[in-house]
């Protein structure tokens, strides 16, 4: 079970890069206004300025009277500028010389620019100052302009649109690096979990895919606890096997013991109490050595260690070792191997299947009937069916039967511990196949098949 995800570094990575694109988009977009504004109005007032001292340039005192020669230079100048309109005035001392009477001049001293509103209208305006040399003294002259602006507007207002145009396009360039360059960060994290994922579970080698400094303390965890993992399942698989072996030999002492002593018991109730006692032996063996079985099938299922399995040599080797115990209930067990089958495998884990399902059959088989073991392949499936003439499976059927410390309503008095078929069950399935089992179409007695994909 995987921890669950919170949040996405290749998504935090674009978001602060995006969020950091944003912010200079916006910064730059700022400077740019700023900048064309103040551009756009120096760019007015140095025009402002000319045309005001061209105008004075024309200012003189002839007879007596000021005489102004506007000069056309002067209008033109700044009415060439998108249709911009012009006022002026002409100020002395004594009142207005000439242009419009509402247009006063600043106040201050020297040339002064203003920006205000004139007969309604926003105006941009200066007002210059210029001393004449008469006999009597100095006469200042003072002219003032007002320049409407519109044309000065809407050339900012390009400005600003061309400006805002450059930053979408920065942003969403940079919003396509963002995405590769997220992109080619978090790449050695997917190699890296494609170079683990890749592995099957029993191979739990140092990992070796070259990361980025930044990885490489993770990689060294990764490997250290693996070294850990390893050293651990290696302790359990011995610790199973000197488990079966401390459990099984001193049951199998203790039941040496009892059959001697039955023997030599005379009385009647002592004797049903030795074979309660020998019964009991055999029902403890028997529990402790599945439930070994079963510890080491769940074992080695996670960690499989796949080899070519010859089934004919397998299944003649597992019935000879059961041979003995057959006969002691004068049971004949016999091989059927038409045709040679071959799978891939773990040879313990099958060996254990096998063993399982034949014990089953040998148990719940009656004295001197027989139990066959069958194998056959159709190219796709390898079979190994185990047929006996015994008691059969309850009217339920026997798929209640593959789970843990399952028994039928029928073997009441019949030593087992319900993980025959269990083990058997997940043996197949850890390989690939499946298992059949039920009654005999005729006759009595039950068929169990463990089915698994051939060469």
């Amino acid at each position: 079970m995987s921890a669950p995800a919170r949040g996405s570094i290749r998504r935090r990575l674009m978001l602060q890069l995006l969020g950091g694109a944003a912010v200079l988009a916006v910064v730059l977009f700022l400077i740019v206004q700023s900048l064309a504004r103040n551009l756009a109005q120096e760019s007015q007032d140095n025009i402002l300025a000319a045309a005001a001292s061209a105008m004075l340039d024309t200012v003189a005192m002839q007879e007596g009277e000021l005489q102004v020669d506007l000069p056309y230079a002067a209008f033109s100048m700044l009415s060439s500028l998108q249709g911009e309109r012009v006022f002026y005035a002409i100020h002395a001392p004594s009142g207005l010389v000439t242009g419009y009477d509402d247009l006063a001049p600043l106040a201050g001293a020297g040339t002064r620019f203003a920006t205000g509103v004139h007969r309604g209208e926003p105006m941009r305006m200066i007002t210059a100052t210029r001393r004449l040399a008469l006999e009597q003294g100095a006469l200042p002259v003072t002219v003032t302009l007002a320049q409407t602006r519109d044309g000065q507007s809407r050339i900012f207002e390009q400005i600003i649109a061309m400006a805002a145009t450059l930053g979408t396009g920065l942003f969403l360039c940079v919003a396509v690096l963002a995405g590769l360059a997220a992109r080619t960060s978090i790449g050695p994290i997917l190699r890296l979990t494609q170079s683990v994922d890749r592995r099957g579970p029993q191979d739990l080698r140092p990992v070796t895919a070259p990361v980025p400094a930044e990885m490489a303390p993770l990689v060294g965890a990764i490997n250290t606890f693996m070294d850990r993992l390893k050293v651990s399942l290696q302790r359990s698989e011995e610790f199973i096997a000197e488990a079966a072996h401390h459990v099984r030999t001193p049951l199998a002492t203790v039941r040496t013991q009892a059959e001697i002593t039955l023997r030599r018991v005379e009385k009647e109730e002592n004797r049903a109490s030795v074979r309660e006692m020998i019964r009991a032996i055999d029902e403890s063996s028997r529990a402790a050595g599945q439930l070994l079985d079963h510890a080491m099938v769940t074992f080695r299922t996670d960690h499989l260690e796949p080899e070519e399995i010859d089934l004919g040599q397998l299944a003649e080797e597992t019935v000879e070792r059961l041979r003995p115990m057959a006969e002691l209930r004068d049971i004949d067990l016999a091989v059927v191997a038409p045709v040679p089958a071959r799978i891939e495998g773990d040879r313990i884990l099958v060996q254990s299947a096998l063993r399982n399902v034949l014990d089953n059959a040998i148990k719940y088989s009656q004295p001197e009937s027989d139990v066959t073991l069958t194998l056959d392949h159709d190219g796709a499936m390898a079979r190994l069916q185990v047929r006996d003439r015994g008691i059969g499976f309850p009217e339920g059927g026997a798929a209640p039967l593959t789970g843990r410390f399952e028994r039928g309503t029928n073997v009441e008095g019949v030593v087992g511990s319900g993980l025959g078929l269990t083990i058997a069950e997940e043996v197949v399935r850890a390989h690939g196949g499946h298992l059949l089992a039920g009654n005999n179409e005729e006759g009595p007695g039950a068929c169990v098949t463990l089915c698994f994909p051939a060469l």
